[in-house]
């Protein structure tokens, strides 16, 4: 769900908590309670942490564009696209953790895209909901080399994010005792004034692509920043006013053309937000089987985090992709064998929109 965060953690009251310090106190408490507790106090909600509330994420983050860049929007070899992405985490511990994502973008003849976006995170049993609808815009036409097929794309976004804090489902270590273990009727400590934010957000970003389909490599690269009016974190127990985190982002990669029938494209991605930080490296494989149909072979790794293997298919207009994130960090003793599954899908319509042959787009899944 949350970008890379330190392994140890803390609540509201201040005090650093290690879920394997207190084997004597936690032993009798069944393992599922033990990773609630953990997650929700490891989770930014609780904003005395030395680490800022961060976003939900994807794995397939190439096949859910204008959550990954605003200035990937109408960036398509066709008339308009619909993509979508389902996450989920932690389902061997009651209800999972669950990210949707929906989002649909087009082209248009005046070197402008237009997109919108939606996304919905629901932190399982923890009592926390995380909304937010981005629209976007983009501007393609500066557009350079012998055959014009390198492009310098600018996009920015703007919107609104929902959060939904629910108190009384927090788990909590004032509510653990030696002998009787987890006890919900002992109050759990946290006392949230604000239970529900709306607030306007906005973001940009900038990609660069080389588009000559004849070109062995085709390098791309982009950047974007989100959060940029940096809405209030309305969930502090202290009354003290926080602020959400600049989330930076760094991605690239390149198509390399082996022959007409096999890809492999490297790519990166490196976030920042606050003090927590991703990165991942990976590469995929398109193997095309017909001029209708190719397979998708690769995998990712996130540092200190998790190896990713995935695979999908391209078929005409549609593009679906599969994911399994393999938990690589101490949080695998909690998860115990508990991953995450992602699935994507997208859509592209060519009904309408007649392309220049010396035209591709940024690699996705």
């Amino acid at each position: 769900m949350m970008i890379h965060q330190q392994d140890q953690i803390k609540n509201k009251t201040g005090v650093l908590q290690s879920i394997p310090v207190y084997p004597e106190i936690l032993k009798n408490v069944p393992m599922k309670r033990i990773f609630i507790v953990a997650m929700i106090l490891w989770s930014s909600l609780l904003p005395r942490t030395s680490v800022a509330q961060v976003d939900p994420h994807f794995s397939q983050y190439y096949a859910y564009p204008l959550w990954l860049n605003p200035a990937l929007t109408g960036v398509i070899d066709g008339d308009y696209r619909i993509s979508a992405d389902y996450r989920n985490q932690w389902a061997n511990y009651g209800k999972p953790f669950s990210t949707v994502g929906i989002s649909a973008d087009a082209a248009t003849d005046k070197n402008i895209g237009v997109g919108i976006n939606v996304m919905n995170m629901s932190a399982g049993d923890a009592g926390y909901n995380f909304f937010n609808a981005m629209a976007s815009v983009s501007y393609t036409g500066v557009k350079f080399g012998r055959t014009k097929t390198s492009q310098l794309v600018f996009g920015i976004n703007a919107g609104l994010i929902n959060r939904r804090l629910d108190p009384a489902k927090f788990q909590t270590g004032s509510q653990y005792q030696p002998v009787t273990g987890f006890d919900p009727s002992i109050f759990n400590g946290e006392n949230v004034s604000n239970t529900t934010s709306n607030q306007f957000d906005a973001g940009a970003g900038v990609v660069f692509f080389d588009g000559n389909p004849n070109h062995t490599l085709n390098p791309f690269a982009g950047f974007a920043a989100q959060h940029l009016t940096q809405p209030k974190d309305p969930f502090s127990s202290d009354g003290t006013e926080r602020k959400l985190p600049v989330r930076y982002l760094v991605h690239g990669g390149t198509k390399i053309r082996l022959n007409d029938a096999v890809t492999l494209t490297p790519t990166g991605l490196y976030m920042r937000q606050g003090n927590a930080e991703e990165i991942v490296a990976g590469m995929y494989a398109q193997l095309m089987v017909n001029p209708e149909f190719d397979f998708l072979v690769g995998g990712n790794y996130r540092f200190n985090d998790a190896v990713i293997p995935f695979a999908g298919f391209h078929f005409k207009s549609f593009v679906l992709g599969l994911s399994y994130d393999a938990n690589t960090s101490n949080m695998r003793r909690l998860v115990n064998g508990s991953q995450s599954f992602e699935i994507s899908l997208s859509f592209i319509s060519r009904k309408r929109r007649m392309l220049n042959e010396e035209y591709f787009i940024c690699p996705r899944l």
